[in-house]
């Protein structure tokens, strides 16, 4: 029997799991608030804390995106489409569970997973206006953002998106590079 070719070393190994004693001061109040909203610390945040404004930073937009005036469906379907478009496994598995204790129908999760047409024609013009932004740079499109408007969106929420695209990017681009493993509580959302 061959032997099986080694697998090559990911990027994770250069950004081991930190708890709240173990990461940079400047985290540790983060950390810790994770581990108490959550119950556990996930390893992105664990991970995230190598770069303690990083994480800060993704924590404070979150905030700031989940007080827009976007409902949290809208918001969820902002962060699912771009998680799957950029392949971040954990971040789809955590959205999915959040996703799932708002009670989003199961084919909504399923279309938004498999970057499939929404079968909510409002949530869909959602999908389609993230997918136009990242498309064009932010250089949408007329026709595009009339789409958007047409469903009883606003100029404003329409550059509350594209707050969702930038918060969300960073997650998923900053958790691809840590290569962020996916926590046992996420698993059955995987």
């Amino acid at each position: 029997m061959p032997a099986s070719a080694p697998t090559a070393p990911t990027t994770g190994a250069h950004f081991p799991d930190l708890t709240p004693e173990t990461a940079p001061p400047a985290a540790r109040r983060q950390l810790e608030q994770i581990t108490r909203n959550f119950g556990y610390l996930p390893s992105a945040a664990a991970r995230l804390a190598h770069a303690p404004q990083l994480l800060d930073g993704f924590l404070k937009l979150t905030a700031i995106f989940d007080s827009t005036e976007l409902d949290p469906l809208v918001r969820e379907t902002v962060v699912l489409t771009l998680a799957t478009r950029n392949g971040c496994h954990v971040c789809t598995a955590m959205h999915t569970a959040v996703l799932t204790r708002l009670a989003a129908a199961p084919d909504l999760i399923t279309a938004l997973r498999t970057q499939q047409p929404l079968p909510d024609a409002r949530l869909e013009a959602v999908r389609t206006f993230v997918h136009a932004v990242l498309d064009h740079t932010g250089a949408v499109p007329e026709p595009d953002l009339a789409a958007l408007l047409a469903h009883g969106f606003t100029p404003r929420n329409a550059l509350e998106i594209v707050l969702g695209i930038g918060t969300y990017t960073l997650s998923t681009f900053a958790n691809r590079l840590v290569d962020a493993p996916l926590d046992p509580q996420l698993a059955p959302y995987a």
